[in-house]
């Protein structure tokens, strides 16, 4: 009988390792089938998920409660299981080269706990050559057995999108490989019981491992492009939405729209194509330049607010600028790798010391993560700078008047908005006399 009967038959186990926005909810629509582990090394994490309550707000708390994943951070329980999927972030270093520590990680946790017959299933966004080349020697290290004989790999990217209620997991066509076709095949079946758009077969694991760097590069570069547009005509002075709107009647128009590109896919996946490319010689010249471009828009936006605030006869120093949103994408927790802090740090250099609200984003982590203290709308009063930074629907529900009662009792012209994400009626702002900037 082969693992995927057994599996379906629940008479083994599929166990999932990383219990975060992309592998939880993996874990919750398998185990909807068959019987699942759902391991993560953050104890906090486990147990939030055992008293049903879901932190990502991906699933929400009345499906946590309700689902059967047997969550836990005890790593022997992953012996129970012989199909596990690594769904561990892959971020990178302060140099932007790949951290791949995680993925080291999880390969040990796995290897020690590795089973004959098994297949291990990676999901982590990687450069080309990562699973074979270096996890499944760790695989091997650990567990004493032979990959290709006693174990078989896979390679299956992730596709999740954070904070997304349409494209969800099982409308995501997935792509799935292996190490040879048999496990290919084992593979595919064991993720057409989620997936119901269907799976893709790879005809190898590097090819899988390619395509989804490429596919977030490649949105990278055409983000870039467009915020590249945004600085040249704000020098200008043409509105650049309005360009876009223009350009958008075409029938082939791609639809970009500028922005703060963080998050841990497309901020972070070009640096690992690029990693691999310069290592084996090649330079690149386009993924490297979108990449710097778009590094660059932190500061873009908050030099944007200092000659906002100079024009309006703002003492800079002095000044209460107030960013609305943290998180890297709208109604969403997420706030790795959020390009929001370079607005902050850049405003900081020039002594202003920004007020930050976000109804989504956890305060205890992003006081961890970034050192700021998150404050609520509430008590904010007096703003001489209101700053649109995250298109949330709690910002786009809020009418004129109640970002008007944000700021200080003084003339509407010395009222600053800068809206990152054009989430305001322009013509009606200017209508009012404010002073208003988008990107």
């Amino acid at each position: 009988m082969s693992l995927f009967n057994k599996i379906v038959n629940k008479e083994e186990r599929i166990s999932v390792l990383g219990m975060g926005y992309v592998g939880m909810p993996l874990a919750i629509a398998f185990a909807k089938k068959v019987n699942v582990i759902g391991f993560d090394l953050n104890e906090k994490k486990i147990e939030l998920y055992k008293s049903g309550i879901d932190p990502t707000k991906e699933v929400g708390n009345e499906i946590i409660s309700s689902t059967t994943v047997d969550f836990t951070s005890n790593e022997h329980k992953l012996k129970e299981a012989t199909f596990h999927i690594v769904a561990v972030p892959t971020p990178i270093n302060a140099d932007k080269t790949p951290d791949l520590s995680p993925v080291e990680e999880a390969s040990r946790i796995i290897g020690r706990n590795l089973t004959k017959g098994s297949i291990v299933v990676y999901e982590s966004t990687v450069y080309p050559g990562v699973t074979e080349d270096f996890c499944i020697p760790i695989l091997e290290e650990e567990s004493k057995l032979k990959c290709g004989v006693d174990f078989k790999v896979g390679y299956s990217p992730e596709r999740i999108n954070p904070g997304d209620k349409v494209h969800t997991l099982e409308k995501i066509i997935k792509i799935v490989s292996g190490i040879d076709d048999d496990t290919l095949e084992e593979i595919a079946k064991v993720y057409e019981l989620i997936i119901n758009a269907g799976v893709y077969k790879a005809s190898s694991i590097k090819v899988a491992e390619a395509a989804k760097v490429v596919e977030n590069s490649q949105r990278d570069i055409n983000i870039a492009f467009m915020n590249e547009l945004a600085m040249v005509f704000d020098s200008m002075g043409i509105d650049t939405k309005e360009v876009i709107e223009a350009m958008n009647t075409k029938w082939n128009a791609l639809k970009f729209y500028p922005g703060l590109v963080g998050g841990h896919c497309i901020g972070v996946d070009p640096y690992y194509f690029l990693y691999e490319a310069e290592r084996l010689g090649y330079h690149s010249q386009i993924i490297l330049a979108g990449r710097k471009i778009n590094d660059g828009m932190g500061k873009f936006v908050a030099d944007a607010i200092i000659k906002k605030l100079i024009l309006a006869n703002k003492v800079v120093k002095r000044s209460k600028v107030v960013i609305l949103g943290i998180t890297f994408k709208e109604n969403c927790p997420d706030i790795r790798n959020s390009k929001v802090v370079d607005i902050v740090k850049s405003l900081q250099e020039y002594g202003i010391e920004p007020i930050v609200v976000d109804p989504h984003a956890n305060i205890e982590e992003t006081k961890h993560e970034y050192g700021i203290n998150l404050v609520h709308l509430e008590d904010i009063n007096n703003a001489d700078c209101l700053v649109l930074a995250v298109s949330h629907d709690d910002y786009k529900e809020m009418k004129l008047k109640d970002f008007d009662k944000l700021f200080g009792d003084y003339a509407n012209d010395e009222k600053i908005i800068v809206d990152v994400k054009s989430v305001l009626c322009k013509s009606e702002i200017e209508q009012e006399g404010y002073s208003y900037w988008r990107l």
